[in-house]
């Protein structure tokens, strides 16, 4: 390769190259900077680059080179701080300087700084810390959910049929007809609070899911809003029966629920669609119906919708809600199904 290339190569790199990279003598002078350095910082040529936030309130020795880096000529390989940028304010970066050329005739040093832009980086950082957190919190909401459901069953639940056993054999008793009917009558009433009893346990937690997994949960779930909305038409279908991992049918599960509940207090639909498929190693769930609908827009900030986009979030997924008014609601759901849940799938059969 001869020199021209080699020329012509160097320039383009150095023009290209997506981090900042700013060629300046001691007193900091820039004699050369390109493209990524003058958008980032907003610095060019014959201008003076300033300290960083660290070096510029860092404590000296008399004599001492006050960049941390320069001073350390080269020991530290880089270092993370925020630069003052022409727009005054500050900017997270990670940087390196290091001596690339010392004029003996003159005694002028030239140094190297390249910056890299860690304000995308800090981001992902912090989105990935909420996601960590959003996860323990709602780990901790469903293993809560766990136990109340628990104590509502084995507890509350086995204390009212006991109850309702006790009441069965006074009944068989008495001989008292207007007694008979009262106690009857404080039976029904009994039987409906069993029922509800089962109810808010099945809502907190379906022991179904932990037993059979999803698709018997989702059955069971779509059989008990039947009977709140016996005017809706529901049509489930699937192409799986095996079982994917914990938190994968926790967290669809909600979903399906939280979508079915909204389609309870708003939707007035005539029917309602429930699909789970697995297809290329993802998992594609849709809930829609053709009710009255809403404006997105207006309702694109309520918690429910919130929380269903969280939960999918954890799991790698994405969530895609679709209404207007007049024209009915559609969730979609899209997971990937990792070789780890592969793996780990119980077969249901």
């Amino acid at each position: 390769m001869n020199d021209e290339l080699n020329q012509i190569f160097s320039k383009k790199l150095f023009q290209f190259i997506k981090d900042g990279i700013i060629v300046m003598n001691a007193s900091r002078k820039i004699v050369k900077v390109n493209r990524a350095a003058e958008e980032l910082l907003g610095w060019g040529i014959g201008e003076h680059v300033p300290y960083c936030s660290y070096c510029a309130n860092r404590d000296v020795k008399p004599g001492e080179e006050r960049c941390y880096l320069m001073a350390h000529k080269g020991e530290i390989p880089y270092f993370s701080s925020e630069m003052p940028t022409f727009g005054e304010y500050m900017l997270d970066v990670e940087m390196s300087n290091v001596m690339i050329y010392h004029d003996q005739n003159t005694d002028e040093k030239y140094y190297l700084l390249v910056l890299r832009d860690q304000t995308l980086k800090k981001k992902e950082e912090e989105a990935q810390l909420s996601k960590k957190m959003i996860k323990k919190l709602t780990d901790a909401k469903e293993a809560e959910h766990k136990r109340l459901s628990q104590e509502l069953h084995d507890g509350v639940g086995q204390s009212l049929y006991s109850i309702s056993i006790a009441l069965d054999n006074i009944m068989k008793r008495i001989k008292d007809d207007s007694l008979h009917e009262y106690i009857a009558d404080v039976r029904i009433e009994l039987g409906q609070v069993m029922d509800d009893v089962k109810f808010y346990s099945q809502a907190l937690r379906p022991k179904i899911l932990d037993q059979l997994g999803l698709i018997a949960t989702v059955e069971s779930l779509i059989e008990m809003t039947k009977k709140q909305l016996p005017h809706t038409a529901f049509h489930f279908s699937y192409n799986f029966d095996e079982r994917l991992v914990p938190i994968i049918e926790i967290n669809v599960y909600r979903v399906i629920q939280e979508a079915l509940h909204n389609m309870l207090k708003y939707a007035r639909a005539e029917n309602a669609y429930i699909t789970l498929n697995k297809q290329d190693r993802r998992l594609l769930v849709e809930v829609k119906d053709d009710g009255i609908g809403f404006n997105l827009k207006e309702e694109k900030s309520g918690l429910g919708l919130l929380h269903m986009k969280e939960r999918i979030s954890q799991i790698d997924g994405t969530t895609t809600i679709e209404s207007s008014p007049g024209k009915g609601t559609s969730i979609t759901l899209d997971i990937p199904l990792k070789e780890s849940a592969q793996n780990e799938s119980i077969n249901r059969r």
